[in-house]
């Protein structure tokens, strides 16, 4: 599944980087938190590499 906007693709960047360990996870905060806790690295990584040209900056 693709992110919907630039700011759900960012979140999902750090989620991932704390969940592989590249960051601690003590520095996630508001989404890309709740991300980290429900998501695979799998569904993460799919977000996090949607190509950011025709994404929207924030979902609405």
């Amino acid at each position: 599944m693709p992110a919907k906007s630039k700011a759900q693709q960012k979140a999902a960047g750090a989620a991932l980087a704390a969940k592989r360990g590249e960051m601690p996870k003590s520095k996630l905060k508001g989404a890309s938190r709740e991300m980290e806790k429900s998501m695979s690295e799998n569904q993460l990584e799919e977000l996090a590499e949607t190509k950011r040209k025709k994404l929207a900056d924030k979902k609405g």
